[in-house]
């Protein structure tokens, strides 16, 4: 499948990001306050048991997800519709691997248990169906879905079909902070959540138009665009789809997927979403053939008594407010007078440590590792620490988010109904039309 936008890896470079990841992570489970473990514990012995892994989707993140599996099995197949990324895929996992330029083709493979999906987000749900309906395992890179429609689709498919399913949103587990501030704020510690604040990297990158230019060689642009119109190849398109509707959501569904799903966590919602989405104030590109996300947020997303406030730029990270205490948490610290109060007190932090490591539903890879996560919760038929329900709903709020922007309006949800309510054409926006012969079934 397809290219992410992120820079290409090579061997030596993923082992430096290997060896730092394996450093923050022991690191975030000692500074915050984790019983430390051995990963290499968690590793299945060599031989023939080992788990038979295809990866679809082999640009930079999707070739770094698949090294991070081939912790727990072996690559036997990668999939992208560049075969540079494909070719570069196999000689660095080594070994027999197969290539393949169809997703569909890969998963009729019956030795393939388990699939990594690391493609662009236009292309996250058509596969991850797939993959489920194949009877494969999955692990697919956040965010979720590109649309709300998408959504629904997905979690009927994983539900029926038993699998399980790991979403890639990394923070839940490589860095254990965050499951400390949810665990302090589901505590009572804070007192009665009144708001919590989703600050975004920001801002966001800005340009165009840009000039159309002959397809590389190599690259199927027209599977790469999949479901979405089909338009000329614009190399921003493809290396940058981040920053296009038509792929993807702007920094809303990409950092958004991290964050909001910290503020959700910590709100204890697992089916649930917002019942008031205003993101009126932020403003759209108004550039021809460029980029046409936002580059800066300000969208106020109401769930009960609660405001989650998303905004960009500046000290990004979640800041979880109520009527006793405040805590603020990000890639790189968790801070507050409540942490304080904790550390000064066994009573106090005790608990909440507990309840920080039941989040994760006894799975031994609890200990800091998101990959680790998803293989124990298969191997030992226990529930993954970001599913497919719960991360559906994370991304709705997202999509919600933008769908008021591009509307310039507020709109009102029923996260029961899962449908916007007395507005026929933000409804709409729910689903996108499709493109014959790529549209989900």
């Amino acid at each position: 499948m397809a290219s992410s936008h992120r820079s290409r890896p090579n061997r030596r470079r993923f082992l430096a990001a290997t060896a730092s990841l394996t450093a923050t992570c022991a690191a975030s489970r000692q500074m915050f306050g984790f019983q430390t473990t051995s990963l290499a514990s968690l590793l299945p012995t060599v031989g023939q048991d080992r788990p038979k892994i295809g990866c679809i989707g082999v640009g930079g993140q999707g070739t770094y997800i698949g090294h991070r599996a081939r912790g727990y099995g072996d690559v036997v197949a990668v999939c992208d519709v560049r075969r540079q990324n494909a070719e570069r895929a196999r000689n660095e996992y080594g070994g027999e691997v197969e290539i393949f330029e169809d997703y569909r083709r890969l998963l009729e493979r019956d030795d393939i248990q388990v699939v990594t999906i690391g493609t662009p987000d236009h292309w996250h749900t058509a596969p991850a169906i797939a993959a489920v309906e194949a009877g494969k395992h999955v692990y697919c890179e956040k965010p979720l879905t590109l649309t709300i429609d998408e959504g629904k689709r997905l979690v009927e498919a994983v539900k029926k079909s038993g699998r399980t399913f790991q979403v890639g949103t990394m923070q839940r587990t490589d860095m254990l902070q965050f499951a400390r501030a949810v665990a302090t704020a589901r505590s009572g510690q804070l007192g009665k959540l009144t708001r919590i604040d989703v600050v975004l990297p920001g801002p966001a990158p800005a340009g165009g138009p840009f000039a159309k230019r002959d397809v590389p060689e190599g690259l199927n642009w027209d599977f790469w665009q999949g479901q979405t119109p089909e338009v000329d190849y614009i190399p921003e398109r493809f290396e940058q789809f981040r920053w296009w509707f038509e792929y993807s959501g702007g920094m809303m569904t990409d950092w958004g997927a991290h964050y909001v799903d910290i503020a959700h966590w910590a709100l204890g919602i697992e089916d649930s979403g917002p019942t008031e989405i205003d993101g009126s104030r932020t403003r759209l590109p108004e550039v021809a053939d460029g980029f046409n996300t936002p580059t800066d947020y300000d969208v106020d997303l109401k769930y009960g008594d609660v405001l989650v406030k998303i905004t960009s730029g500046g000290d990004h990270g979640v800041l979880i407010t109520g009527d006793k205490g405040r805590i603020f948490v990000d890639r790189g610290r968790l801070t507050g007078k409540p942490i304080e109060m904790q550390e000064a007190d066994a009573s106090l932090k005790e608990p909440v440590m507990k309840a920080s490591e039941a989040l994760f539903h006894g799975n031994t890879a609890k200990l800091g590792d998101h990959m680790g996560n998803f293989f124990e919760a298969w191997q030992k038929g226990l529930p993954v620490v970001s599913d497919v329900v719960g991360q559906h709903r994370v991304v709705s709020a997202c999509h919600l988010a933008n769908i008021s922007i591009r509307l310039g309006r507020k709109i009102v949800w029923d996260p029961v109904a899962e449908a916007i309510v007395g507005d026929d054409q933000a409804q709409a926006m729910l689903a996108r039309p499709q493109r014959a012969p790529y549209a989900i079934g």
